[in-house]
């Protein structure tokens, strides 16, 4: 029996080892499901998560020139539903992390202003800023000379 890529099989686990674990799909085939693939979450133990005789479904996720075939668990579990992003909108999801935005202090306490307002503020700081460097870099051109 070749095995088809892509198809769902049932297997026993047949061996284990710390990379991964040998499952038999039926009439003396077996494949390996690498470590990487028995779950989708990180697995460090895979005797955590699988145990001699246990019957697993997998999927063939490829087959080398060799004849050795790779396994996936995970592939073989049903995928979640995929909620549309129109229907999360106003649900409070506080493990998804939000986007930061900078806002600067005097923005943060002032109410909305013009694009105008806004601008000349930034000029403002700007130059402030802009002094500060040049203040800086021309007290150390100055004394960037050699004392004789």
């Amino acid at each position: 029996m070749q095995p088809e890529i892509g198809k769902i099989y049932e297997g026993k686990v047949t061996g284990i080892t710390k990379f991964g674990a040998f499952v038999d799909i039926g009439e003396g085939v077996s494949g390996m499901v690498h470590i990487s693939e028995v779950s989708p979450t990180f697995v460090n133990d895979i005797k955590d998560h699988l145990t001699m005789g246990q019957e697993v479904k997998v999927k063939v996720i490829g087959v080398n020139d060799e004849g050795k075939i790779s396994l996936s668990i995970k592939k073989a579990l049903p995928t979640p539903p995929r909620k549309d992003q129109r229907e999360q909108k106003g649900r409070d999801h506080s493990f998804q992390q939000r986007p930061r935005t900078f806002t600067p202090k005097e923005q943060q306490t002032a109410a909305p202003s013009s694009f105008e307002d806004m601008l000349s503020r930034f000029k403002a700081s700007s130059d402030e800023k802009m002094g500060d460097i040049r203040r800086n870099m021309d007290g150390k051109r100055r004394n960037t000379s050699r004392k004789r």
